[in-house]
């Protein structure tokens, strides 16, 4: 049986870590945009994560605080619009403390890309819990009654946040090999460590409850993560890149487990996604053309409105 910690130790272990990090983590490792030297055509690809973690920070911190970046930290966006629909999440303390954490990640993140290069503002964000129920029924193929709530409890909350941080790491993995400036590696890299260890937390947390069922659905919390990540697949358009908590024995790792703590391929190495399969996913359209879902006006930077500007024609 796994150890298990109570919410203050977690706390002063957390305490712990943060003293150990060297001074390289500190704000003054990302030179500023203006004078950093990064390839043109890395600049879209650095831009594209924003609008992934615009909606993480904000998602973020509403659950925790009841407040997102318009009072935490206002001026990262841009004069963006506030999110529609996000709220405090009816959370217990642990979870709390780790989503907490995970919202001042998703701000550093932010100032990150925003000091490599210029960015955008803040999208308009569809972060009320009836854009999530439509994720969930669309995902189960059928209304669910009550609607999906990802705020009503630590558990909803933790499914909920289950759509977010995979769809922005497979985006990192599949911008990775295109970029051509060190910075950028190096900024890229770290974001991908940061936002992959957020999913393994999140992975971890729902599968010591993955047999469980979820109220009042009689639902397991293992059939929810299996679904959603289905949908993914289906709006992605490029094949099996999502898998859920439980699978056939053939997907667990090396064919020998139906665990699966962690998705990846058959080698268990992450997959890959492009900005156009992310569009797709986050819109809920299957059409990197076609906004909706948690962005209902579209993403903003120079790939999405790309798409948005050749539909238009």
């Amino acid at each position: 049986m796994a150890p298990s910690f109570s919410s203050a130790a977690i706390v002063v272990i957390s305490s712990l870590v943060f003293s150990l990090l060297p001074s390289a983590y500190s704000s003054d490792f990302f030179v500023d945009y203006k004078d950093s030297s990064v390839p043109k055509s890395d600049v879209r690809l650095l831009e594209f994560p924003l609008n992934l973690e615009y909606l993480e920070a904000e998602f973020f911190l509403f659950g925790a605080l009841g407040h997102g970046l318009d009072k935490v930290a206002p001026n990262l966006t841009m004069g963006g619009p506030s999110p529609i629909g996000a709220k405090k999440a009816n959370l217990d303390a642990l979870t709390k403390d780790v989503i907490l954490q995970f919202a001042y990640q998703e701000v550093g993140h932010l100032k990150a890309i925003k000091k490599t290069v210029k960015g955008f503002p803040r999208p308009q964000l569809d972060l009320s819990a009836s854009s999530f129920a439509k994720v969930i029924d669309r995902a189960f193929g059928k209304p669910l009654e009550p609607p999906f709530d990802p705020y009503a409890n630590s558990i909803n909350y933790l499914i909920a946040s289950y759509l977010i941080p995979y769809v922005g790491l497979t985006g990192y993995v599949g911008a990775n090999p295109k970029l051509q400036g060190a910075i950028s590696k190096r900024l890229v890299a770290g974001l991908l460590g940061v936002e992959s260890g957020q999913d393994a937390v999140i992975r971890g947390l729902l599968y010591e409850h993955a047999l469980e069922n979820v109220n009042p659905y009689k639902i397991i919390v293992a059939e929810f993560t299996n679904r959603i990540s289905g949908l993914r697949n289906r709006l992605g358009h490029a094949g099996q890149k999502d898998e859920g908590l439980i699978v056939p024995v053939t997907f667990g790792a090396e064919g020998k487990v139906i665990g699966n703590l962690l998705a990846g391929d058959k080698f268990s190495v992450a997959f890959d996604r492009t900005p156009e399969e992310i569009l797709r996913i986050v819109y809920g359209s299957g059409n990197e053309s076609v906004p909706g879902g948690f962005y209902p006006k579209g993403a903003n930077g120079r790939i999405a409105r790309s798409h948005l500007h050749s539909a238009s024609h």
